[in-house]
Order: C-alpha cells, then sequence, then structure tokens
C-alpha cells in the first residue's frame, strides 16, 4: 500500500485468511459470543490461520498415537515403514531423553545409570528380584511424565512441519502459541514436583541446603530462594522464547531470499533472471534445513522441558 513501509514479516504473521496463489484467499469465519470481549470492538471471535494449524497439529498427535497404540495392544511389532518411524522417534525420546534424565527414580543415588547395566551395589543385588518385579508390572519410574513430553514433542513438530507448506504457517512462529506451551511445562513441572514433596516442600525445596544457622543462614538463605524461584520462571519463559525465535527467524530468512526476486532494480532487468533462479535455489536449501530445524526445536523444547522437570523432582 502506498505511504507504507513493507511488513517484512508478513508472511510468517497471523492472519483470519489462508493466501492463496494468485492473490485469492480464503476467510476464515468469526462467530458473536455473548459476553465475550477478547476479540475485535463487536466482541466477536475470530478464527485465525494459527488457530486451525494447532487444531489440524493436536489432530495429527492424537492420530499418531492412537495408531501407535492400537498396534501395541495387540501384541506385536509395529508393522510398516510408516509406523516404524513415528515408532523410532518415540522411543527415542523415551530412552534417550526422559529415562536418563529424570532417572529410576532413587534420587539419593546420581549413579542410577550404572545400576541398570549390572553395576549395583550390594544392597541392589540384594533386591534385584524386588526391582525386577516392579520394573516388569510398574514399568520405568520416568515413564509416568512420558506422555506429556510426547505430546509437547509431536505437537511442536507437527506445528512446525505444516509451516513448511506453502501457504500454511508455523503457529510455533507465534508468541502467543510458544507462551502457553512454556506455562504449560511451568504448571506441570510444578505439579509433579508438588505431588514429589508436597506443595510446601517443593517451594521449601527450590532452596538449597548451604549449611549455614541462625540469622546469616537465614538472610543467605532468603537470598538464594529468591534467585532460585526467579530462575525457574526465568528458565520456562526462555523456552518459550527460543522456540519463537528459531521458527520465526527460519521463515524469516525463506520470505527475504525469495522477496529478492521482487526487489527494486531487478524486475525488468536482465538481473532478475540470475536473481530468481539463485534465490530459488537458496530457498530449496534453506527450506531442507528448515525441516531439520522443526525437528531439532521439538527435540530441544522436549529435552529442556525434561531437564526442568527432573530438577523439579529431585532433592536441590
Amino acid at each position: 500500500m502506498a505511504g507504507h513501509p513493507p511488513d517484512h514479516f508478513h508472511h510468517v504473521r497471523d492472519f483470519a485468511f489462508f493466501e492463496l496463489p494468485g492473490g485469492a484467499r480464503i476467510d476464515l469465519p468469526h462467530f458473536h459470543i455473548p459476553g465475550y470481549h477478547g476479540g475485535g470492538p463487536d466482541g466477536d471471535f475470530q478464527v485465525t490461520k494459527f488457530m486451525v494449524m494447532q487444531v489440524v497439529a493436536a489432530i495429527l498427535t492424537f492420530l499418531i498415537f492412537r495408531g501407535l497404540s492400537s498396534q501395541v495392544r495387540k501384541g506385536g511389532n509395529t508393522i510398516g515403514r510408516f509406523w516404524n518411524f513415528w515408532e523410532s522417534i518415540a522411543l527415542f525420546i523415551r530412552d534417550e531423553v526422559v529415562r536418563p534424565t529424570i532417572g529410576d527414580g532413587h534420587h539419593g543415588h546420581d549413579d542410577h545409570s550404572h545400576d541398570d547395566h549390572g553395576h549395583g551395589d550390594h544392597h541392589h543385588d540384594a533386591h534385584a528380584g524386588h526391582s525386577h518385579a516392579t520394573a516388569v508390572t510398574a514399568g520405568h519410574y520416568a515413564d509416568r511424565f512420558l506422555p506429556f513430553v510426547w505430546s509437547c514433542f509431536f505437537f511442536i513438530l507437527f506445528c512446525n512441519l505444516l509451516g513448511a507448506i506453502p501457504m500454511l504457517g508455523s503457529a510455533t512462529g507465534a508468541t502467543a502459541v510458544t507462551a502457553v506451551l512454556a506455562v504449560s511445562v511451568l504448571l506441570n513441572n510444578i505439579l509433579q514436583g508438588s505431588k514429589q514433596f508436597g506443595l510446601v516442600g517443593f517451594w521449601k525445596n527450590q532452596c538449597p541446603n548451604i549449611g549455614l544457622t541462625g540469622a546469616l543462614g537465614i538472610i543467605i538463605g532468603g537470598m538464594l530462594w529468591v534467585i532460585e524461584v526467579g530462575g525457574l520462571f526465568i528458565k520456562h519463559g526462555v523456552l518459550a522464547v527460543r522456540l519463537f525465535a528459531n521458527i520465526m527467524g527460519g521463515h524469516t530468512v525463506i520470505g527475504v531470499i525469495l522477496g529478492f526476486i521482487a526487489a527494486d532494480g531487478v524486475v525488468g532487468t536482465w538481473l532478475q533472471y540470475p536473481v530468481i533462479f539463485g534465490s530459488v535455489i537458496g530457498q530449496v536449501f534453506i527450506g531442507l534445513l528448515e525441516l531439520f530445524v522443526a525437528f531439532l526445536q521439538a527435540y530441544v523444547f522436549a529435552y529442556l522441558s525434561t531437564i526442568f522437570l527432573s530438577a523439579c523432582l529431585h532433592q536441590h
């Protein structure tokens, strides 16, 4: 529009429509909800592109889990490359992220991983039969936290992958979405930590034992408690910022590279042909990198969430 600077982030923003080739678009519905004041001036609730993408990502996550669980219930191995692909990812998150990070529930021992390989102490050997029976009936201690971590991973992954499809968008490129994800992780970690230590015990556990008594211990302990609690909220806030920044940054780079084609001084000149060629090739390679980033950022979010959860489940 004349008189307005170009919006370089137009293609990564949320809108009330889907853009189609040739300038056409599909407008999304809005609903009038009596008493609702979160939308426009008239109180309408507007459905947006990112809302639709989140619903699609949630449905895909549900279908993948349902498909895998139905095959597991049959008592055999998953059949087919499609299901094996998703199963391998789910098992990777379980075996390489959640179980090693959270541990086996013996919070007083840091070397629980050695017990898993048969190098435990005599106390472990004395109770090997009991531990084996517990493992068979109850599974690994960390597995109780798997559904939440899996849900976060696959939901973010599908949001990221949908953004790689032209005319759609990455909902994880919006701070509102990543902030809600980060708050969900924070609330889950506080809930699990409170179950582990009790509500009061969880917040008391945020202050490490410094071994000081008297007034000095109270003063320094109180200062450390404020720092640790502040760090708890800051760390989860970083989850939202880093996911948003990486997804937004990748799509912005793609938009800038393609924007060279319509740059002033290029259109209608001999430069447009090499610029078009270079921009398209560059966009292809950046797009392939974005596919890797889609998996990487979902993994990093799940991994950091598990680390923060582990910190809430263990004594400081």
